[in-house]
């Protein structure tokens, strides 16, 4: 009898050892499933406007550029942005736009300058750059043909 009674006890904690696990793992779930999900608010909020970038100091390196949009129900209309100007970056078509040179042409005798010309590559945040540019500079020394009675060495 002892021993029918000891068998009913085991079963029964067994049971309820199962039962509580059950019960865990239900919640556990249950607890994943019903996250709510994140509701999508439509905002009347333009599109940010950034400025060009001005650096800190020089004409290139670390700098800021301000940031403005429009909209009733905006929280933020106006914000700084930290940014960085290329050095190498030819400053003369502005900072914030990259180009493409083509291989210097002919030197012009008339001008005394050579020229080459550049395809927009890249602009940064939307700056506004020109698509095609062109660059001057001096051709340097011009070397005149020296007669060849002046190159010959004396007998």
């Amino acid at each position: 009898m002892q021993q029918q009674q000891q068998q009913r006890r085991m079963f029964t904690a067994a049971l309820l050892a199962f039962i509580f696990i059950l019960a865990a793992m239900s919640t556990t779930e249950a607890g994943k499933k019903e996250k709510p999900e994140k509701k999508v608010k439509k905002s009347d909020c333009g599109e940010w406007q950034w400025s060009v970038c001005v650096p800190t100091s020089g004409d290139c390196g670390l700098g800021t550029r301000e940031g403005t949009r429009t909209g009733a129900e905006c929280k933020q209309t106006m914000k700084t942005q930290r940014c960085k100007i290329p050095c190498n970056w030819k400053k003369q078509f502005g900072a914030e736009c990259k180009y493409q040179f083509q291989a210097w042409g002919e030197c012009d005798l008339n001008t005394a300058l050579k020229t080459r010309t550049g395809n927009l590559k890249r602009a940064l945040h939307n700056a506004d750059c020109q698509k095609i540019v062109t660059i001057s500079k001096p051709c340097g020394k011009l070397t005149k043909p020296k007669p060849q009675e002046a190159l010959k060495p004396a007998p």
